[in-house]
């Protein structure tokens, strides 16, 4: 009897340790994906930025020269021009170089031993990477908006989503399924790019296959091909520190080839793939009349253009504007950014700013209308590496493991064979995860969660006091937890479940169920900037903390030859037109003042690294795993 009742009393143990570990799994996931979505809801404001600076800088304005250095207005080049500036025969390789040498038109061997060379952390001399880029952008040009290929040829078609340039995650890919062939074909659904720190190879893998097996090897635009989203997410910083010498005509080579990218690709005339979803008025035949009809190299504006038109296209609108060539730019922003929602309908996704979330019944009658039996799509990272919904009629397939955190998620990819079931592979790339414990495979991935959380509030914290004194009309510094918890949510808009996330955040408590919030953000541990800009205006700060990566962006737009220095006139230009598009009261005297503190040597130029990292906030708090 004593041993059945030590082993009921072990075993309820295990259920609440284990629906502890859980919830904390759930919440972590919950703080990655809000923070995620919050960045992209930034983007979509950039991209409304730089729709305001079109719509109200007329020719004539002041502002317009530097509007137009922005959108690079002057710069529009024949075919024939652009391959001049792109020619690499000008380029010696010396002989000192120990990567990989490469010959066209290049061979499947070639293209392994480039695989291996990027595996053993070689780099591709930029001769050859240009001649990759500039023979994939020839080839592009002549392939369909939406590719069309069929199982009859092989016994199984391989489709990857997102990699975000963990080169890892593709070896892995490769080293179980193996590499591309004319008996291996791939599909690879979009957002090759930022966040990870090999995207570039990434690149000249797909690429380099992709010229090797043109009909064997497919690849989807997603969200992250877009040079204005790589600005924000690392890609063109990535580029630039790599291939310093070359890297401003590879960044402008990559920006014309990811607007001839094709949007999505049929299989067996029955699955559809594309990056992101649909909507309720996607209609396949009209995107592909829009492509006949409009130059290609329409959709390289895809940021400065289209998304600030798309993102204020209410439903009705579509409805209106069937004929008009914004419908169909309309329609290229739902494939590339929506997402399925469980409910009926269709609504603008708000969560990212930008596409659609649409139901099951639009699942239904899209796949009715065009006769099709699913939807393959990535754009959302899935703990499993894929999820269905939609009745098993929408799948979402997510190939980057460890994306927020090692452990924090499964990598997937899905072969399709001629009966079109999907037979799915799960893996984790990071060695690190397999010596990760069942407690550490949650603490880790927590940790990082809550540090990046931290910031967040502390970045937020004139808000913060101003929401908190709401509630503590005595100014007692005292507030409870329930008015926390509703004072947080109001200023940061994200979503999380803050009750159960206050005891990981807040150990101050005060007698009475309250605490001190004042000392709170004592506690957060979040280191101040460098004291040397510490005079600057106050507000000025909390603007610079709120948009820090938008300004960046911009920074880095206005940075026309890639120099990484910007004059103090763009400088100070910039912070104007934000604090306009903001509606913020930032006097002339705050700028000059910010802009004579950060330059330090006194030599004109603002260093854009060294702006963003004075102001960086540091979670100095290196809070143990949980002990449990």
């Amino acid at each position: 009897q004593a041993s059945i009742q030590a082993a009921v009393l072990i075993q309820r143990w295990y259920r609440q340790y284990v629906a502890r570990k859980e919830m904390r799994r759930r919440y972590t996931w919950n703080i990655f994906q809000s923070i995620e979505y919050s960045g992209e809801q930034a983007q979509i404001k950039l991209y409304n930025f730089l729709g305001y600076l079109m719509d109200n800088f007329t020719p004539t304005s002041t502002e317009r020269n530097f509007v137009s250095h922005i959108f690079r207005e002057n710069e529009v080049c024949h075919d024939v021009e652009w391959e001049r500036y792109f020619c690499y025969r000008n380029i010696e390789v010396p002989e000192i170089y120990s990567g990989p040498h490469m010959n066209f038109p290049l061979t499947a061997d070639q293209v392994t031993a480039l695989v291996e060379a990027f595996r053993n952390k070689r780099q591709l001399h930029s001769r050859y990477v240009l001649q990759i880029l500039l023979e994939t952008w020839k080839l592009l040009r002549l392939l369909p908006n939406i590719s069309r290929i069929s199982t009859c040829h092989s016994k199984e078609i391989t489709i990857c989503g997102d990699l975000h340039g963990q080169l890892e995650d593709l070896l892995l890919i490769f080293y179980k399924n193996g590499m591309p062939s004319l008996e291996r074909p791939y599909v690879f659904n979009g957002d090759f790019v930022d966040r990870g720190k090999d995207s570039m190879e990434i690149l000249l893998i797909l690429f380099a296959f992709l010229l090797v097996y043109p009909n064997d090897v497919h690849l989807n635009r997603g969200n992250h091909e877009d040079h204005i989203v790589n600005l924000r997410y690392g890609f063109t910083k990535e580029v630039l520190g790599k291939y310093q010498m070359h890297g401003k005509r590879i960044l402008k080579l990559l920006q014309m080839i990811f607007s001839w990218l094709p949007l999505a690709t049929v299989i067996d005339q029955k699955v559809l793939i594309l990056h992101g979803g649909i909507s309720n008025t996607t209609d396949l035949c009209d995107i592909v009349l829009f492509i006949l009809r409009c130059s290609r190299d329409l959709l390289s504006s895809i940021s400065t253009m289209l998304i600030p038109i798309a993102v204020n296209c209410s439903l009705s609108v579509r409805e209106e504007r069937r004929h008009n060539k914004w419908y169909s730019y309309c329609q290229i922003l739902d494939l590339l950014w929506s997402d399925p929602m469980p409910n009926n309908g269709c609504m603008p996704n708000e969560v990212r700013g930008g596409g659609c979330y649409w139901g099951p019944d639009v699942t239904q009658d899209f796949l009715s209308r065009h006769n099709m039996q699913l939807i393959i799509r990535s754009h959302e990272c899935k703990q499993e590496g894929y999820e269905f919904c939609h009745n098993r009629r929408v799948l979402t397939l997510f190939s980057a493991s460890n994306y927020y955190e090692v452990g924090s998620n499964r990598g997937a990819y899905v072969k399709l064979g001629p009966d079109l079931v999907p037979y799915l592979i799960q893996y984790q790339a990071s060695s690190m995860t397999r010596e990760l414990s069942l407690r550490k495979n949650v603490g880790k991935p927590e940790h990082s969660a809550l540090k990046v959380l931290r910031e967040q509030l502390f970045a937020h914290k004139s808000d913060l006091v101003r929401a908190f004194q709401e509630f503590d009309k005595d100014k007692t510094g005292l507030i409870s937890l329930n008015d926390w918890v509703i004072a947080v949510e109001s200023v940061l808009c994200l979503g999380l479940p803050w009750r159960m996330l206050f005891s990981q955040l807040i150990t101050c408590k005060a007698p009475g169920g309250m605490f001190d919030y004042q000392d709170w953000f004592q506690e957060l541990s979040i280191k101040e900037p460098q004291m040397e800009v510490m005079n600057v205006d106050h507000g000025l700060l909390e603007t610079l903390y709120r948009h820090r990566s938008t300004l960046e962006t911009i920074f880095r737009l206005v940075d026309f030859d890639n120099s990484g220095l910007i004059t103090m006139e763009d400088f100070r230009q910039t912070w104007k037109l934000l604090s306009a598009f903001l509606k913020m009261e930032i006097t002339d005297e705050a700028i000059s003042d910010l802009s004579v503190t950060i330059d330090t040597n006194q030599d004109g130029n603002i260093d854009i690294d060294e702006f963003m990292e004075a102001f960086r906030l540091t979670d100095k708090k290196k809070t143990p795993m949980s002990q449990e």
